[in-house]
């Protein structure tokens, strides 16, 4: 409340936004480092042997209770008090978004000390999100680990996300601790769903720990295992320093600070490192352990995870898969991994095209926290100046506006979400996000010999009954290869389970494909997706004409079997929002020269005749034969009016 209170003064007194984020921020950092007074000031890592460490992740579906478990774990080993989590759950979702949405966004980082058989071991937790927007921060958490927690929930059973993370660990050799959360609820079926994450997984159901994170039952059992079971990292200390950075964050009186998996030797305050891939050299400042906050030790050696803060001054520099090494002692850089591609992009404009520099400062320094966001500048004849911003999918978009909007006080309008296409013309291949620079397909003077569109490989997991709807809504949004198989089969009152995957385009999903997979399975299907390349499709590029003159920010790439359909949504969309004007103004929806859709928005139309009072009608007709002639004068010389009110209402869904 206090805090509440002190954010809320610093916005009123200070006289601009920045000033107060500059103030708040100080806050933050002071409430953070003084939030557990028996935080220790230092922390020793010297007894902490390879041995003695277990660095572990936990895999988990959308509100399968991954935070609540994380609280726990940190509640029982100390790291945090009982009464501190009971007044702030969730520790390790900071930001205010995560805690509005119950999501994880942004992985973090905590370390904890357990004592088990006489000895005490350094527990890393490497916390990773669960949606799929966010399996870049997945599988570059992964890689610092050697076990993971694979939790399910005893009620709603295995999901979409849970499988494909589950290969990701399989594949880089994780230990799996397999976990059944929740069952502590009416509704859960702890032997049923068991029986479904062997037939899934191939676990034995007798490893299976089954818990409820919210009272705590069998966590304990969960810590014991991680100790048991996850294999100790390796490494050797005096060997030459080889670190793994895996993440950063940043801090602007600080700069860049990298979160780093120690592989062998030590690194330590006032060590000279260097870059494997900049190769520019750095000078260490400080180095620590996220406790869950930051506590400094005097260095980290092989298999601990912490922090280092050097004179790393711009985020790029700090590549994520990166290997440190100590200036003098080259070693082989570590196999690193595949940067985050960009799936959906958008142009985002500020309402008051006078705030752009403003919202261009803002969306850097949002982007230094999240690297899989690409920007660049974009200019559009009817809403100015602006940024075009690739993300991972329409929940990371939705979410980045939110914390802009949160962090930043920004005030902005997003266009409608589209997806890299690849055109291939007669000497070369070039890749398009924004619909302004499409080529007219229609035009036969154009080079352009195919265009290809993103493909995904989906997986929808769905209730039996539910199987119909999900192959209507498929089908509907051109997918192909459609397979099916059953994940279980029911029991008693519930049904069984199908997962289905096919082949869809990426164009069909970024929309309102999720809003309606959960709309017809009333809640309970789930949906999972990954990269499938690129197919050829035929699709044309449609603009919007307002009196004959095209729209840019409006422009939408369309697959052909579907640009009536659109063209007449769209269209109809408009002319409830366009403000009339003092003429006549057509409203029409084209592909190349084709205008496929039309409505009119008629003219306000003054009552010039008002001031007359008897005579003959002639005097009446030539007063609005005159007022014809004029507004016939003021469509062809005049342009319409669209506010920036007008776009919101049509680009805000």
């Amino acid at each position: 409340m206090v805090l509440y209170l002190w954010r809320s003064a610093c916005h009123r007194i200070l006289q601009t936004p920045q000033q107060a984020q500059d103030v708040v921020f100080i806050c933050n950092r002071r409430l953070s480092s003084t939030a557990r007074k028996d935080a220790p000031k230092s922390l020793s890592t010297e007894a902490y042997t390879c041995d003695l460490i277990r660095n572990f992740s936990i895999i988990a579906h959308i509100d399968h209770g991954k935070s609540t478990l994380a609280d726990r774990l940190l509640e029982l080993t100390g790291t945090i008090q009982k009464k501190q989590v009971g007044r702030n759950e969730q520790v390790l979702d900071k930001l205010k978004v995560e805690r509005e949405r119950g999501i994880t966004v942004k992985a973090q980082t905590a370390s904890m000390i357990h004592k088990f058989s006489g000895k005490e071991y350094l527990l890393n937790l490497i916390d990773t999100p669960g949606h799929v927007d966010f399996s870049w921060e997945v599988s570059r958490s992964l890689a610092a680990c050697q076990g993971a927690l694979l939790l399910v929930d005893a009620s709603q059973g295995v999901q979409a996300q849970s499988i494909s993370v589950f290969h990701i660990a399989q594949e880089r050799g994780l230990k799996i601790i397999p976990v059944l959360n929740k069952i502590d609820l009416p509704a859960a079926q702890p032997e049923r769903i068991a029986a479904q994450m062997q037939s899934t997984f191939g676990i034995d159901p007798t490893e299976i720990i089954p818990i409820s994170a919210k009272t705590g039952q069998g966590v304990e059992a969960i810590l014991e295992a991680i100790i048991q079971r996850i294999p100790p990292p390796s490494g050797l200390e005096n060997a030459p320093l080889k670190a793994f950075l895996f993440d950063s964050f940043y801090d602007r009186y600080r700069g860049v600070i990298s979160l780093v998996n120690v592989q062998a030797g030590t690194i330590r305050k006032g060590d000279k490192i260097l870059s494997c891939h900049t190769r520019k050299r750095y000078e260490v400042q400080d180095v620590g352990v996220m406790y869950p906050e930051e506590v400094p030790v005097d260095c980290l050696r092989p298999g601990q995870v912490g922090y280092v803060s050097c004179n790393m001054k711009e985020s790029s520099e700090a590549h994520i898969g990166d290997t440190l090494f100590r200036i003098g002692h080259p070693v082989e850089p570590m196999p690193g991994f595949k940067p985050a591609k960009a799936m959906v992009y958008a142009g985002v404009f500020p309402v008051d095209s006078n705030d752009f520099p403003k919202l261009e400062e803002s969306i850097k320094r949002l982007t230094l926290t999240d690297r899989s966001v690409t920007m660049q500048r974009e200019s559009s004849s009817a809403l100015g100046q602006g940024c075009r911003l690739g993300f991972l999918g329409t929940l990371h978009m939705d979410v980045f506006r939110q914390r802009l909007e949160d962090e930043y006080d920004a005030n902005v309008i997003i266009t409608a979400p589209t997806v890299p296409y690849k055109v291939i013309y007669k000497d070369k291949e070039v890749y398009i996000s924004n619909p302004t620079e499409f080529p007219d397909v229609t035009d036969t003077t154009s080079k352009v010999k195919e265009i290809h569109e993103p493909v995904v490989r989906a997986s929808i997991i769905v209730p039996e009954e539910g199987f119909g709807d999900m192959m209507d809504l498929c089908y509907s949004h051109r997918a192909e290869g459609l397979e099916h198989r059953y994940l279980d089969a029911g029991s008693g009152s519930t049904s069984s389970r199908i997962i289905l995957t096919c082949i869809i385009p990426l164009s069909e999903i970024v929309t309102d494909f999720f809003d309606q997979l959960k709309s017809r399975s009333s809640g309970f299907a789930s949906f999972d997706y990954e990269d499938a390349g690129y197919k050829k499709s035929d699709l044309a590029k449609m603009t919007f004409l307002l009196n004959a003159k095209p729209v840019d920010a409006l422009a939408l790439i369309v697959h052909r079997s579907a640009q009536d359909t659109i063209g007449r949504a769209w269209v109809k969309k408009l002319h409830k929002v366009i403000p009339r004007q003092l003429f006549e103004v057509p409203i029409q929806a084209a592909i190349g020269r084709k205008i496929i859709a039309r409505e009119t928005l008629s003219a306000l139309r003054a009552d010039v005749t008002a001031g007359l009072y008897g005579g003959h009608y002639e005097r009446k007709m030539k007063h609005l034969e005159n007022q014809k002639e004029s507004k016939k004068r003021m469509k062809r010389m005049g342009s319409v009016d669209l506010p920036q009110e007008a776009f919101f209402d049509i680009l805000r869904k």
